[in-house]
């Protein structure tokens, strides 16, 4: 899903394209709106169909305008909230299940910003894993770029992670078997029946990848699949797709509610 970044002024949207220019950085697809008319229906109209927005305005008119909208956390896309000037970020809706605060702090990061996180904290360790995709007969060297490249975006090193996951057509491509095996981690790959319940968490759909493996997304939802069943509880992405010339990779992290045996 690409982010839409709202505007009411034109100092804010000086602001939204420096937010943009940083998504597309870092692969994650960005729009920008300046005043967009209507402005309730566009914005409604863009977080019922699954985006995730960042509202450049005040508070109150972010939730007078979603409140007819609004489902529930599990549903509902991440928000944020920021003032003109980029000082504060604000993840109002969906902070941990649909991953505004992570979405938040790498945006915070980003403007060197103040995140203002109102959701609990999580005492507990949270779980981290890494979705894959190849093509068939890919280098390990090109995994491992990519790999690389992901842990250093989300900030955790390898002994971080928990398994790596992929879709069952993968499961003897051999690059992603000598990968799990370097880190000494599980390699565990979903079919794509399993891996349709994450459809509505990708941060972008690919058609060809759908007419090609029966999935819009990999990586993306096979990170979130592994995570969800270690934990039994809601799955976040922490770094969205990133891609190089054969590989694809993505982060997702969850909460346990209580230790969980390792696999």
């Amino acid at each position: 899903m690409v982010v839409h970044i709202y505007t009411l002024t034109d100092v804010g949207y000086s602001l939204g394209q420096s937010i943009q220019a940083h998504l597309i950085d870092v692969g994650q697809d960005a729009e920008v709106f300046l005043r967009p008319r209507p402005f309730k229906a566009t914005v409604q109209q863009a977080f019922s169909a699954g985006h995730r927005l960042i509202m450049i305005c005040a508070t109150g008119i972010v939730m007078r305008t979603l409140a007819p909208v609004l489902k529930d956390k599990y549903q509902d896309p991440a928000v944020l909230v920021l003032d003109e000037h980029g000082e504060f970020v604000i993840p109002l809706l969906s902070g941990h299940e649909g991953g505004a605060n992570e979405f938040g702090r790498r945006i915070a990061d980003a403007l060197g910003a103040q995140l203002v996180q109102t959701t609990a904290a999580s005492y507990t360790q949270p779980v981290y894993a890494v979705g894959m995709g190849c093509e068939r007969h890919c280098p390990v060297e090109f995994l491992q770029d990519v790999l690389t490249d992901c842990l250093a975006v989300a900030g955790i090193e390898k002994n971080d992670i928990s398994a790596i996951a992929s879709i069952d057509i993968k499961s003897d491509e051999k690059a992603l078997i000598a990968l799990a095996q370097m880190l000494e981690v599980p390699f565990i790959c979903y079919s794509a029946e399993q891996l349709h319940p994450y459809e509505n968490q990708l941060s972008q759909r690919s058609d060809y990848i759908f007419k090609t493996v029966g999935v819009y997304g990999v990586a993306e939802s096979a990170a979130l699949a592994v995570v969800n069943n270690a934990t039994e509880q809601p799955a976040e992405l922490v770094v969205p797709k990133r891609k190089n010339a054969k590989a694809t990779c993505a982060v997702a992290r969850s909460y346990p509610t209580k230790a969980h045996p390792s696999s």
